[in-house]
C-alpha cells in the first residue's frame, strides 16, 4: 500500500463512534458553536481561542491545509469537533495529526481515542511514524496521546520559531 499516494483528506474515516469529514467552509458556525467555550481552551497554549476573530484564523488555516476533518457523532451526526493532518514528510515517512479539538460533552470518553485511532489507522497505511505537538501545560492532551502508546521524544517551540509556545513531541512508531 506504501506506493498509494497518500491523500491528506480522504472522503470519510469512520467507526461505530465517530465519523470523519473533509472540512468545508460551511462548517465554521457549527464549530465555532463548539470553539466558543473559554474552557475547552484553559490548558491550551493559545487561551483566546474561543473569541470568534482568533478562532477564525485556526479555521482558516485548518481549510487551507487541505487535510482538515470535521468530527461527527457516528450515531447522532452531531459535530463534535475537527481535527487534521499536517507536517507530512514522505522523505521520514512520517506525519503529525493535531489541532484537535472536541466539545466538553464529549471529554472523558471514546470519542477522541476514536477519532484518533481512525486517523492513525489511516495514516500507517502510508508512513511509520506520526508526530503530535502538545503544549507543555495541556496535561490532558498529553495523557490522551499516552494512552494512545505514543512516547514524549522531544521538547520544543511549536511552531518552531524562537517565539514558539513550547510543546512536547510524542511519537508513534508503526508496530
Amino acid at each position: 500500500m506504501k506506493n498509494q499516494e497518500f491523500n491528506l483528506q480522504p472522503e470519510i474515516l469512520e467507526d461505530n463512534i465517530t465519523k470523519l469529514v473533509p472540512l468545508q467552509e460551511t462548517d465554521f458556525d457549527a464549530l465555532y458553536e463548539i470553539a466558543s467555550d473559554p474552557l475547552l481552551w484553559e490548558q491550551h497554549p493559545i487561551k483566546d481561542r474561543y473569541k470568534k476573530e482568533v478562532f477564525q484564523g485556526f479555521f482558516d488555516a485548518a481549510l487551507d491545509s487541505k487535510s482538515g476533518f470535521l468530527i461527527l457523532d457516528a450515531v447522532t451526526n452531531e459535530v463534535i469537533g475537527t481535527t487534521r493532518f499536517y507536517d507530512y514528510k514522505p522523505e521520514n515517512s512520517s506525519i503529525a495529526i493535531g489541532y484537535t479539538f472536541i466539545g466538553r460533552k464529549y471529554w472523558g470518553g471514546a470519542y477522541n481515542k476514536s477519532n484518533k485511532k481512525l486517523l492513525i489507522d489511516y495514516a500507517f497505511e502510508h508512513v511509520n511514524s506520526i508526530f503530535f505537538h502538545i503544549g507543555a501545560e495541556n496535561f490532558r492532551s498529553q495523557k490522551a496521546v499516552l494512552k494512545l502508546g505514543a512516547t514524549k521524544v522531544n521538547e520544543m517551540n511549536f511552531p518552531p520559531t524562537p517565539d514558539g509556545i513550547l510543546h512536547y513531541e510524542y511519537e508513534l512508531v508503526k508496530g
